[in-house]
C-alpha cells in the first residue's frame, strides 16, 4: 500500500507538457525537505509574483500534511519568497477535481533587482508531517471538490 510520495499528473492538467517533469528528491539522507525543480525558466520583477506550476502531485495518508518552503539558498542568496510564506498541500489536494493536485508554488520577489530562475532549478522543499484535530472538530465539507482555495467556498 502507497503511503507517500509524488506522481505527475495526469496529462490534460499539465502546464508544461512538452517538458520532462522531475519527481522530487531529497539532497542527501539527513535531509528532511523534497526539493521541488522549476519546469520553465522565468524573471521575475523587483516586486513580481509568480507561480511555478510542477505538474506534481502528492499523496499522502489522510492524517498527513506537505508543507511546501522555500529554499534556503533563494530566499537568503536570490531574495525569493513564497508569496504565501508557507504552502500548505491536504491529503485531499491528491488527485482533485479542479487540477488533479497540481503543486504550484508562487513566489514573489521582495530585491530592487530582476530575478531570473531556469528550468531544472531547484526552487522549493516539501516536508511531510502529521497533523492533530481538536477534540470537537468540525468540517466544513466531507470532500474536496476543487483546486487552490477551493475548501473555502
Amino acid at each position: 500500500m502507497k503511503q507517500r510520495g509524488f506522481e505527475i499528473v495526469t496529462p490534460s492538467q499539465r502546464k508544461f507538457p512538452e517538458e520532462t517533469v522531475q519527481l522530487p528528491v531529497r539532497g542527501d539522507k539527513g535531509s528532511a525537505g523534497y526539493d521541488f525543480f522549476s519546469n520553465e525558466t522565468a524573471i521575475l520583477a523587483p516586486g513580481e509574483q509568480h507561480v511555478f506550476w510542477t505538474d506534481i502531485k502528492a499523496y499522502m495518508l489522510e492524517d498527513e500534511v506537505l508543507s511546501i518552503f522555500v529554499r534556503s539558498s533563494i530566499g537568503i542568496k536570490r531574495g525569493l519568497i513564497l508569496s504565501n510564506s508557507t504552502g500548505i498541500i491536504d491529503s485531499s489536494y491528491y488527485s482533485n477535481p479542479g487540477n488533479d493536485g497540481n503543486i504550484g508554488i508562487a513566489m514573489k520577489n521582495i530585491t530592487a533587482a530582476p530575478v531570473e530562475i531556469g528550468a531544472g532549478e531547484r526552487i522549493a522543499q516539501g516536508i511531510f508531517s502529521k497533523y492533530l484535530v481538536a477534540d470537537e472538530d468540525c468540517v466544513q465539507n466531507e470532500a474536496r471538490i476543487g483546486g487552490v482555495g477551493s475548501t473555502g467556498k
